[in-house]
């Protein structure tokens, strides 16, 4: 809990610098690179939290693999690691992309459907999204069979459920109440 406080600590200090530097673009596309490279390379997040790895092996190679980062997010690296607190990056990463996503007014959103959605239902959703919160959505999805058809959206704490399962769970309740 601690540690998700400072990592916040540390993506609102980086956010208002990029913010004043008007580089919030470049910065965001650089913390998403981490964050996807990190969840991608079970090695990299051993190198992270490996208290046995030196901090300065630590920066060296992770200055080796972002090497096409933004100065400011090598930068980011160098704090970090001086604060000893290097393994906070990914949550870092998350943090930051989280502020810049409610700066923007973008929420996320899980969608569970049935089947795979295709680019016409997601189009659907997505206006749903708009419809339900006024705020545009980075979209998640997930395949669940037992919705048989239609969709369950989650939206924070917001839940819509156009599901067949939920229509039919729903009949059944009120089946159930009449008796």
């Amino acid at each position: 809990m601690a540690g998700k406080r400072a990592a916040n600590r540390y993506a609102k200090a980086l956010f208002a610098l990029t913010t004043e530097k008007n580089k919030t673009g470049q910065i965001e596309a650089d913390m998403r690179l981490i964050a996807q490279t990190i969840k991608d390379s079970k090695e990299l997040q051993l190198l992270l939290k490996s208290p046995v790895i030196k901090e300065g092996l630590k920066l060296s190679s992770l200055k080796a693999i972002f090497k096409a980062v933004d100065p400011q997010t090598s930068q980011l690296f160098n704090v970090l690691v001086n604060n000893k607190r290097i393994e906070l990056l990914p949550e870092v990463t998350h943090q930051f992309i989280a502020l810049v996503d409610a700066q923007n007014k973008i929420s996320k959103a899980e969608v569970t459907t049935a089947v795979p959605l295709t680019p016409e239902m997601e189009t659907k959703v997505m206006d749903k999204v708009k419809a339900l919160t006024g705020n545009t959505a980075r979209l998640t999805q997930k395949v669940n069979e037992k919705l048989i058809g239609g969709f369950l959206l989650r939206i924070g704490d917001l839940q819509y459920d156009a599901s067949i399962a939920g229509k039919l769970n729903q009949l059944k309740q009120k089946f159930n109440q009449n008796a």
